[in-house]
């Protein structure tokens, strides 16, 4: 009886032979998936935005000098093209860079120099008379939780109605997405909150 020869199906070839089926399974999943995909309608993604000039390369560390005359409190940049906020502490030891949120448009916008006037954590959130004019819809006081606009802490300024907060809707930082406000993450405000003080000078750019 001659023998069969098995050698000629090698170890190589049944590595390379398994390689392509389950390559073949996988991209066949993914395609299904890919199909059967949709968006929550109740939480859709952000609209696109045009290229934004410089928010790329103007996201990098600043020093303080140019802004600031000293730091006495510690003092807060927020530089709205470029949708950051920078922290220095008092000593000036301590400097944090945190991606924010910025005002939805140019009216909305104010720019010059403030400072920390009160500092909540688990803040409660109600609309601006000027808010409920544009949105007769939303509810007037909205109580600290997971529902609540200003996030887990909130730094009010000595402007009426502007705060630095956080956000529990993680889509908005980065992007055009409040009524005059800067939002940072919640994990980020908390890190700010634990720095920042009464007192501490704020000027946004």
């Amino acid at each position: 009886m001659s023998r069969i020869p098995f050698k000629t199906f090698s170890r190589r070839h049944f590595l390379a032979g398994s390689a392509a089926l389950i390559s073949s399974s996988a991209l066949a999943q993914e395609d299904s998936g890919n199909s059967q995909q949709a968006f929550d309608p109740l939480r859709p993604p952000p609209e696109p935005e045009p290229p934004v000039q410089r928010n790329i390369s103007a996201f990098r560390a600043k020093t303080w000098r140019p802004y600031f005359d000293n730091l006495r409190n510690g003092a807060i940049l927020v530089d709205i093209d470029s949708r950051a906020l920078h922290y220095w502490s008092a000593d000036g030891t301590t400097y944090k860079l945190f991606p924010s949120s910025v005002p939805l448009s140019d009216d909305l916008t104010r720019r010059g120099r403030t400072k920390v006037v009160r500092k909540v954590e688990g803040p409660s959130w109600s609309p601006t008379p000027n808010m409920l004019k544009r949105n007769p819809e939303w509810p007037a006081y909205v109580p600290p939780g997971p529902d609540n606009p200003l996030g887990t802490h909130a730094l009010y300024l000595s402007w009426k109605y502007y705060r630095i907060h956080g956000t529990h809707d993680t889509r908005k930082i980065g992007r055009k997405s409040s009524n005059g406000c800067i939002g940072l993450y919640n994990e980020h405000i908390a890190e700010l909150f634990s720095f920042a003080k009464v007192g501490t000078q704020v000027l946004l750019i």
